[in-house]
């Protein structure tokens, strides 16, 4: 049996926490799913038992393969890093039949802490640009956990709050290190991602995305100071002063980022005028 391996952030999970992750997931026998790290495949014949089919993507070439051996009929093993999938076209970015014709998708996965945010980041991306996503349930740090609920004003609200706050996020179970083999030193929560289109919905985006990882970069700075960290693409009109912007938004420049709510941050997205 390949052993864990540190460089890609291994914890497999516990046969006796499988069926607890199983009942939270819920597949039902119509449902497509996409598992993100199938590692041993802990959860894969869990899933495959319950649902239509499964593309699994590993990374890990020896335990692809391994998984691939051993899988059901339903279970189709991708050998690649996941966050490398293109979204240029519109069947979640690869060009084969692998996923089928399905108008839905659920995802799944045990995310390797190393890379977690990365993974839902890249998820997000993919249901922006067309790929039927319902949700995902997944398994990462519980302080990772903590950040996507995160509120305006919370120590833990930062970019990931925002940014994946435009979907919604759901807490449905803590796991403590034991429930992992190797058992990790920090505790893990399974949460859901329900996938819906951004609302409010920024009018540009990338310029959106762009605002609020730099003014969180000066978190502890008033609004006024911590767009300084923040330089969008030149509009025609050229560069809007500061307090311009902060009043079209109708937001007080001596306020700090964190205590901004996602539908404020982008109004002072929208607030700035559109790129030339």
């Amino acid at each position: 049996m390949t052993q864990a391996r540190k460089r890609f952030g291994q914890n497999f999970l516990e046969p006796v926490w499988v069926e607890k992750v199983i009942r939270a997931i819920d597949p039902k026998p119509d449902e497509a799913f996409i598992e993100v790290g199938p590692g041993r495949g802990a959860l894969t014949g869990p899933l495959a038992a319950r649902a239509l089919s499964v593309v699994a993507y590993e990374i890990d070439r020896d335990l692809a393969a391994e998984l691939a051996s051993t899988a059901p009929s339903n279970v189709t093993v991708v050998q690649c890093d996941f966050l490398e999938l293109p979204t240029s076209d519109q069947r979640l970015g690869i060009h084969d039949q692998r996923l089928g014709t399905h108008d839905h998708f659920r995802v799944a996965g045990n995310l390797p802490y190393n890379v977690a945010s990365p993974i839902l980041f890249k998820l997000v991306e993919l249901y922006g640009a067309g790929i039927p996503l319902v949700d995902a349930t997944v398994m990462l740090q519980r302080e990772v956990a903590d950040r996507l609920i995160a509120g305006p004003g919370m120590r833990e609200y930062g970019v990931l709050s925002v940014l994946i706050q435009h979907s919604a996020v759901e807490r449905m179970l803590n796991l403590p290190p034991g429930a992992f083999r190797p058992a990790p030193r920090v505790r893990s929560a399974l949460v859901r991602l329900r996938f819906h289109p951004p609302a409010p919905r920024a009018q540009d985006p990338a310029g959106f995305v762009a605002l609020v990882q730099a003014v969180f970069t000066r978190r502890r700075k008033t609004l006024l100071n911590a767009l300084l960290a923040y330089q969008p693409a030149p509009s025609k009109r050229g560069r809007t002063p500061f307090p311009e912007v902060l009043a079209r938004a109708g937001l007080d420049g001596t306020r700090r980022p964190e205590t901004l709510s996602v539908a404020e941050f982008v109004r002072l997205s929208d607030s700035y005028p559109r790129r030339a």
